[in-house]
């Protein structure tokens, strides 16, 4: 059996392959908070589960990452951040990096606006991500009874790691040679 992320993921692909409504109606859900647009529960609900309350966080994570994901279906293996730190070493703005320090600053409350505009950026250099991840990533920023602190320290090393230049990356044996010949 699947992963219910991975599940969900798949479903919207397929959503993007078959049914160009769909999409936009999930797309049209981006101007509503997560789980706030009646025309895109049709397309959600049955994956939140019966249990699920309207501020479950993971049932608002479906809801952002289908809204997201209808903005730019671009299903790739990176994560989110390690995306994002590639849009940054491609274009050296250092405005995408103030986005994204300003999004790991973001709570529960504001993260999907963060996230919808970084979207939006990957989509101009057409850069996919891992949305499986990212919703996962959302169902634990999005509940007030986690601490997503660990998750932000993830993120960062993520982003800076892909950022990082790999012509400029500090070469440890370079450091040890230099050592020996002093």
């Amino acid at each position: 059996m699947t992963d219910p992320a991975e599940r969900f993921i798949q479903y919207l692909t397929t959503l993007a392959e078959r049914d160009r409504g769909a999409l936009a109606t999930l797309r049209h859900s981006l101007a509503f908070a997560p789980g706030a647009y009646p025309r895109a529960f049709p397309y959600v609900e049955r994956f939140a589960g019966a249990a699920a309350h309207e501020r479950d966080a993971r049932r608002l994570a479906l809801y952002a990452v289908a809204a997201l994901f209808a903005r730019h279906p671009k299903q790739q293996a990176q994560s989110f951040a390690s995306a994002f730190g590639q849009l940054f070493r491609k274009r050296g703005s250092a405005s995408i990096e103030n986005r994204f320090v300003a999004l790991l600053e973001a709570d529960a409350e504001n993260i999907f606006d963060y996230l919808r505009q970084a979207i939006s950026l990957l989509a101009v250099d057409d850069m996919g991500l891992n949305y499986a991840t990212l919703l996962k990533d959302l169902s634990v920023w999005m509940n007030p009874n986690r601490n997503p602190d660990p998750l932000r320290q993830r993120w960062a090393r993520d982003f800076y790691r892909a950022a990082q230049d790999e012509e400029a990356s500090p070469d440890p044996d370079a450091a040890t040679d230099h050592a020996n010949a002093a």
